[in-house]
Formats: C-alpha cells, structure tokens, sequence
C-alpha cells in the first residue's frame, strides 16, 4: 500500500481494512497474548486469557463526530456507548472504563461540561464506572474541537469471536438501520424529512446479556462505519460461509427508506450506534428474538436471514424476487460519524 490517506480510509470499509492489514497490525512484532484475541484477528477488542477460564476483554476507540449535538446524541454519548457496544460484542460485561480527551484551545468550557454530563449518564445507566483518563489542550487550529478516546474494560465467561457463523445459523437484526448516519446528515446540511430521524446511539449491553443467558450466539457486531453491509461481509469473510438475506425482513423506517432513495443512499452502509447483528444457533432464535423484542432497543429486532455454506458472500434476495450480491462498502463519504 502506497501513497497518502484519504478520508475513505477511515470509513469502515474495504479501504480501511487495507489500511489495517497491510500498514497497521504488520506493524507490530507482539501483537497478542498466548491464547488471546488480539489485532490480527480484527474483532471489536482483544482478549487477556484467565487462569480461571474467563477473559478480561479491552477495546478502545477514538470518537469524532461533527456536528458535536445531533438529534439524539452527542460525542460525550457517542464515546460512551462505542465502548461498552464493542465490550457487549465479544459477550463481555462492561466493569470500566477509562477516557482521554483532546481540546482545542478556546473550546467553550461550558459545552465541554455538557458533553461530560451526556458520558455520566450513560455511565450511571449502565452502572460501569470510570477509573482513569487523562485531558490535553492544544493549539487553536491544530484539531477540529474535540477527539474523546475511550478505553473499555469487561470480563467474559465465554467470548464471542466475528468468525463463529456456521451453515444453519439465523441471523438477527436487533433493531431498524441507518438511523445515526442519516441524522448527522439531516443536522449537517439542513434537511428536513417527512418525519424527524434521532439517532439511535445507546449502550446495548442491557439486551445483550439478557440475549446471552438464552444461549446459542455465535457472533455479534455492532454495524457502526461501514454499516450492516460492512458488518455482514466481516462476519462472512472471517467464518468462510455465505450470508442469505431477505430485503423484506430487514427493519428500516419508513422515512429512511424514502430519505435514502431520495439521496441515492443505500440504508444497509449507513452507520448505527444503537443495534447489534446476531448470529444464532437457529434452535435459539426465535428464543432470543422473543427476548430481544421485549426490551425497549429490541423492540423492532427480526430475524433477516440464515447462514449457508459458500464462498463468504452476503446475498440479498430482493422484494421482487430478484438477488444481489451485497458488497462491502468502499469507505464512507461522510466523515466523522462516530
């Protein structure tokens, strides 16, 4: 891989996977733990193996979002929530949390002090504390307002990997697609729709865990840059089947459908920060999609296909009867999403 970056290259498709496997984790002589998870295989966090058999799981990530608030959110929420989603991933109970925050100079004090309102409040919902960070201020002009970089540490009795699909499996969507994206977008350039769309930001692990005592998941991911049609192509790469969805069963509201054909968007790249892709043994589903659906997040949770032997292809039979091949996405062309 040559020349310089592009924006692309942090959207959470193909090119951003070339600039993992071939610049990043090359990079780096000792990057795992014995029996842990660790870069190369590229799931939401890695593993540090137990005596005991569990596993501490730490996942990082770096937020940037513009605008700053947007309907349903903000960074400080948004931050927040990345952490404890990737934790929830890998079937992982958050129990902490560390931040760093980089300010620009002359960053209001006072919007500083909201968005650390929004990340204690999620905090305190979720019950998970934060033990650690650390605050740097620089030059005015050297960074575009704020980055918050959060640190997420959880404890996994068993931990799901993005390559535990097998042939049979069913596949859930736990709620409806292209929410988050398509609300930065709204907020960014001004655009109003037949019907306001919030972002669906949240932390999962309330669901999830009630998931995982029902048993039967095999991989989970949360469809955040690259969105669904991202998310499924990693699942189908990594566990070497196919991925057969039926476009009718997917969750999408209305008025995304109609922003998005309006726009020339295709809902399943939008990014979400609210909703997980499941993966279940498919004697569980209807099982954990009953569970799902009982919880305010889970309440639009279907089950849109099944996993079958192939060559890693996510194919979606179409309403009129027709397939396609859904492809991963290139990179994102809007920047700072999440």
């Amino acid at each position: 891989m040559q020349g310089f970056l592009k924006l692309e290259h942090g959207g959470g498709g193909s090119l951003t996977r070339e600039l993992l496997e071939k610049v990043i984790i090359p990079s780096f002589t000792l990057n795992h733990l014995e029996r842990g998870v660790g870069l190369p295989e590229m799931d939401d966090g890695a593993t540090i193996p137990l005596s005991d058999g569990n596993n501490i799981v730490v996942t990082t990530d770096a937020t940037t979002v513009k605008p700053l608030f947007f309907p349903g959110g903000d960074l400080g929420r948004l931050s927040i929530c990345g952490a404890i989603n990737d934790l929830s991933m890998m079937g992982a109970r958050p129990i902490a949390l560390a931040s760093t925050l980089v300010v620009e100079e002359g960053f209001p004090v006072s919007t500083l002090k909201e968005l650390l309102a929004s990340m204690d409040e999620v905090m305190v919902e979720v019950g998970v504390p934060l033990i650690a960070g650390d605050t740097k201020v620089v030059e005015q002009g050297s960074l575009d307002e704020i980055i918050a970089s959060t640190t997420g540490i959880g404890l996994a009795e068993g931990v799901i990997t993005d390559s535990g699909s097998r042939p049979g499996d069913k596949i859930i969507v736990s709620g409806t697609i292209g929410n988050h994206q398509l609300s930065l977008l709204s907020k960014r350039e001004g655009l109003s729709f037949e019907a306001p769309v919030e972002s669906d930001v949240a932390p999962l692990w309330g669901m999830i865990e009630k998931a995982l005592e029902v048993g039967g998941i095999k991989a989970m991911k949360d469809p955040t840059r690259g969105g669904l049609s991202g998310a499924l192509n990693e699942l189908a790469r990594k566990a070497g089947v196919d991925f057969v969805l039926k476009e009718e069963a997917i969750p999408v509201k209305g008025v995304v459908t109609s922003a998005t054909e309006m726009l020339g968007l295709d809902p399943l790249e939008l990014a979400n920060e609210g909703i997980a892709l499941m993966v279940v043994e498919a004697e569980k589903a209807d099982d954990v999609l009953g569970v799902l659906m009982k919880t305010e997040l889970g309440k639009d949770a279907a089950i849109v296909g099944e996993v079958r032997e192939g060559p890693s292809r996510v194919i979606l039979e179409t309403q009129i009867g027709g397939r396609r091949i859904v492809r991963e996405p290139y990179g994102s062309p809007m920047p700072r999403i999440c």
